[in-house]
């Protein structure tokens, strides 16, 4: 499979605390790849270096074969690459669409345009289109979104991701604190996310969620990749024993 995403031997210490120990992780076009392990196994860093938040000490990132240097979290954005964190960074005194294009606004035709004013209709219509074609349901598109439900809100935020997203979506605990309608409701989202050609990689400690969409799954312990599994091919019991140590495969089928 030819990587749209890759990660070799990444490094990254805070201070004496030595966060990533040689993490690699490889992402195919279209692919759910789960990335799950126990509390401080890295996850949360290696996301972060892989969206361009924080640098890496070393090792090497490749998108589309070609290595790529992410300074900041816009280098990311520019090689296609989005993130949902947990805390899904809405701005919620604003409504899904100024979410959406929050930052990224775009402006009226013509003069309108250059005297600083926005194109309200094309922002809603696309926002409307991109809603419809991934199922996203909120009580009013232009309301605030401090009155949506959590799964309501993290539809925005899977939305708002997928908008600008051309190569891969990160999703760190997207069903964390939801009901089991909201779950159901996320996870075929992260579907229909990857049926439309964008990789995933769901960051989760639920076991469920991880072997209902994951295509692959790469496991962490201590810094560092630890196991590779297909997930028709793995069973709950070995990802819990590679995450604690008790089952070492590093080199199995990626």
């Amino acid at each position: 499979m030819a990587w749209v995403l890759e990660a070799r031997d990444i490094h990254k210490s805070y201070g004496h605390v030595r966060s990533l120990q040689g993490a690699s992780l490889e992402v195919g076009e279209g692919e759910v790849v789960a990335l799950i392990g126990d509390n401080g196994a890295g996850k949360s860093t290696l996301t972060k270096c892989l969206s361009g938040v924080v640098p890496v000490d070393s090792g090497e990132i490749r998108v589309d074969g070609r290595p790529a240097a992410f300074r900041n979290a816009q280098d990311a954005r520019e090689h296609g690459i989005e993130t949902v964190y947990q805390d899904l960074a809405l701005a919620v005194d604003l409504n899904a669409v100024q979410n959406i294009y929050l930052g990224r606004e775009i402006m009226a035709p013509g003069l309108r345009g250059r005297l600083g004013f926005l194109d309200g209709r094309a922002m809603l219509e696309r926002t409307q289109a991109s809603f419809r074609e991934l199922g996203v349901n909120v009580p009013d598109i232009r309301s605030a979104v401090a009155n949506f439900s959590g799964g309501q809100r993290q539809g925005v935020a899977v939305a708002r991701a997928l908008m600008w997203a051309r190569r891969v979506v990160f999703m760190d605990e997207p069903t964390a604190a939801l009901g089991v309608a909201q779950t159901r409701n996320v996870l075929n989202l992260i579907r229909k996310v990857s049926e439309r050609g964008v990789s995933v990689v769901l960051i989760s400690h639920s076991m469920p969620d991880v072997m209902a969409v994951a295509d692959r799954i790469v496991v962490l312990r201590q810094g560092r990749t630890v196991a590779r599994f297909r997930a028709g091919e793995v069973r709950s019991d070995d990802l819990v024993a590679a995450m604690t140590g008790s089952l070492e495969v590093e080199g199995a089928a990626a």
